[in-house]
């Protein structure tokens, strides 16, 4: 454990295009302030230092094309992995990207840092030139928030690149980044999921909290989408499984139109049913949780597999999430609802009240405890403030 002597004026770089990368800064944010002696961090949000047109078009439109057009984005995706960064179309966009971020580059200088993670390319990419134009001369690291390498992520110059896998350090090393930067560290998580052991995530008394039975099988939903269907929707339909015994915990966020009908719905399956809006306490939810049903997200899968919880994943964007729920199968920690009859087989298979239900749950739930980082955000801290000392 490192020891250190000065207050290190860290800062972190988050892009809030989806919600992964925002809660890896915030998670490496958290635990740098939990260090003894503290290490100052600042999490900040490029998005809110942009021109309001780019913002609208990197955060809304992403999110709108993924959900109304995902073949649409399957394709950007794809195109964008393949097109060097020497192409015309690459430069063009590196060139809007510094026209609409001046002010977040004055705030990058104001805030004088002495190391800077960036958990999104984007930033990485404006902060590389800054770097080549002699204007920047602390280290800057970039944190990869899935689990395989896009073509976006492999920006030139930085100190050190933070990978989940050895997959993705070796997809790096092909890539041309040099292997004496890459870390494999994990996922940055909340200090939450730091100790997995810890009594406060211990399972039967989080179901207990709940007024749940903890004798009783816990299925955790939180997740909608095109390809399966909103989540009151998919919530009803595996309550109404034939023979069902399992119970729901279904987390609807900030979408209160789904709470409020995840609350109807609780009423007709009482004693199934807790209907839940935004919480600060996923990984409680989680800890009582037998099976996590989910969107493939980074962090998301990254949380299930600190806590060891096996997953039944659901709607992928394609592109990075389709790669995360591959990686996830592969190894055994999750099995994949392709649609909404999918999603009834499956959940009815793994909650059944058999022997071999039960053997299939514990061996995914083995394999994703053993994949899981739960110390990654002060692994990713250790590289970055013992390359500050050591600078």
């Amino acid at each position: 454990m490192l020891a250190f002597g000065v207050m290190t004026q860290l800062l972190i770089l988050s892009v809030s295009a989806g919600n992964g990368h925002v809660r890896a800064a915030q998670a490496l944010a958290a635990t740098a302030e939990s260090l003894a002696p503290p290490c100052h961090a600042t999490h900040v949000d490029a998005m809110a230092h942009v021109a309001g047109g780019f913002r609208k078009v990197y955060t809304d439109w992403y999110l709108q094309l993924v959900n109304r057009a995902p073949e649409v984005w399957s394709y950007l995706h794809q195109k964008a992995d393949s097109t060097p960064h020497s192409a015309t179309s690459q430069r063009l966009r590196r060139g809007i990207e510094r026209v609409s971020a001046g002010a977040l580059l004055r705030e990058i200088h104001r805030a004088r840092p002495d190391a800077i993670v960036c958990t999104h390319f984007l930033p990485a990419e404006l902060l590389m030139r800054e770097q080549a134009k002699g204007r920047i001369d602390c280290p800057v690291w970039l944190q990869v928030t899935d689990y395989d390498l896009h073509n976006m992520w492999i920006v030139p110059g930085m100190a050190g690149y933070l990978a989940a896998t050895d997959e993705v350090a070796f997809r790096m090393r092909a890539r041309g980044l040099p292997a004496e930067r890459i870390h494999v560290t994990g996922i940055p998580l909340m200090p939450a999921f730091a100790q997995p052991a810890a009594p406060g995530l211990a399972r039967d008394a989080n179901v207990a909290r709940l007024g749940l039975d903890p004798l009783r099988k816990v299925v955790l939903m939180a997740s909608g989408g095109a390809g399966v269907g909103d989540l009151p929707s998919m919530v009803e339909r595996v309550l109404a499984l034939h023979g069902a015994d399992f119970q729901v915990i279904a987390v609807a966020g900030r979408n209160a139109s789904a709470h409020a009908s995840l609350k109807a719905l609780a009423q007709r399956f009482p004693q199934r049913l807790i209907a839940i809006g935004f919480t600060n306490e996923m990984e409680k939810l989680m800890a009582a949780a037998d099976l996590v049903v989910t969107k493939p997200g980074g962090l998301t899968i990254s949380e299930c597999l600190a806590l060891g919880k096996p997953m039944l994943l659901v709607s992928p964007i394609p592109g990075q999430e389709e790669h995360n729920a591959g990686f996830l199968m592969e190894e055994g920690a999750a099995w994949l609802a392709y649609d909404a009859i999918g999603l009834e087989y499956k959940i009815a298979r793994l909650m059944a009240r058999t022997g071999e239900s039960s053997d299939k749950l514990a061996l995914m739930a083995g394999r994703s405890r053993a994949l899981g980082k739960p110390g990654a955000a002060r692994a990713v801290l250790d590289c970055v403030l013992a390359k500050k000392v050591s600078a």
